[in-house]
């Protein structure tokens, strides 16, 4: 008998609760974004969620006895913070400005298609599989039709979907390199403490920008909706910590390859959700485009899920939303 056997195995209830988290709060994260930022600066809210949730999480897991991490992990840890929180939810967190929270996810759900072509042109993970190169056409002409008939309904700044849609592809390919370099380049054993040192250096990044952008001019708190209020607690508690957390415990639990599926099951829970409580229109170009690009990344993650190098990103993917 193995180590492994005498291993109590997790309850079904427990895996399909942590798969509900990770399927249905980081999906219905993007709307919940919009309704945060209707009162609240964009990076001044990003920046104090992440700073928050990876603050608690990094404190409870040196708690529980976790080794202090060193200065150079903390130096990793800033750089991948940077890459994955500050370009990556930052620049996510602006295109909800001038896209729909449906589409800004479907971009999103763009970076396994920028993990397998950066990670091969890098040299850091093999040539892409056939099926992996039908993925990235596939979600090359969703993308086209994503950005070329864009819908201005329940944006909260109409008129400019380009600057969106620049500012969500720069995310999804910051958010790319980021877990390129984060490959070998672990801020510390645990999963966990790294994960909270990198929503730590990310916010306070964001916090440094929002500042330097004026956020802060003209900004009070009595101003801030209950509406955003709440909507900025379910980011820090469900978006940040739970179903970071719950993807974690995934990942120990079940093949990476499973784990990772949330990337084509989030935009659809955003594009419903966007539709539903946004007003959010579903025009048939954007139907089209939704169906490429989920059909496109289930491609890039399944077809390429014997390869180690593309999952073995997947738990840097956990903190974008």
């Amino acid at each position: 008998m193995s180590n492994s056997s005498s291993v109590a195995a997790p309850s079904r209830v427990a895996m399909l609760l942590a798969f509900a988290a990770v399927y249905l709060i980081w999906g219905s994260t993007y709307l919940v974004m919009k309704f945060a930022i209707a009162s609240m600066p964009p990076l001044l809210m990003a920046g104090t969620r992440y700073g928050m949730a990876g603050g608690l999480l990094y404190l409870v897991m040196r708690l529980r006895g976790e080794p202090r991490p060193s200065w150079r992990g903390w130096g990793h840890a800033l750089l991948i913070g940077i890459c994955l929180l500050g370009f990556g939810n930052g620049g996510t967190t602006f295109g909800v400005l001038y896209l729909p929270s449906g589409t800004t996810s479907l971009l999103v759900a763009t970076v396994p298609m920028f993990l397998a072509l950066l990670g091969w042109l890098s040299g850091v993970t093999p040539r892409p599989t056939r099926w992996v190169s039908v993925g990235l056409a596939a979600g090359l002409l969703g993308m086209y039709l994503l950005a070329a008939h864009p819908s201005s309904a329940g944006v909260p700044r109409p008129g400019h979907p380009e600057i969106g849609v620049t500012l969500v592809l720069l995310a999804a390919v910051m958010w790319s390199v980021g877990s390129l370099y984060s490959k070998k380049h672990q801020p510390a054993s645990s999963p966990f403490i790294s994960g909270g040192m990198q929503m730590i250096c990310g916010g306070v990044a964001m916090l440094i920008l929002g500042l330097l952008r004026g956020e802060a001019d003209g900004f009070a708190l009595a101003q801030v909706t209950t509406k955003s209020w709440m909507a900025y607690a379910y980011l820090v508690t469900f978006g940040s910590i739970v179903a970071f957390t719950a993807y974690i415990w995934l990942l120990r639990v079940v093949e990476p390859a499973l784990a990772g599926t949330y990337a084509f099951v989030n935009p659809v829970v955003a594009v419903l959700l966007g539709w539903a409580f946004a007003g959010e229109v579903l025009n048939p170009q954007m139907l089209g485009g939704a169906a490429l690009i989920v059909l496109a990344v289930v491609l890039v993650v399944l077809g390429g899920r014997r390869k180690k190098e593309v999952p073995a990103a997947a738990p840097e993917a956990a903190v974008e939303v």
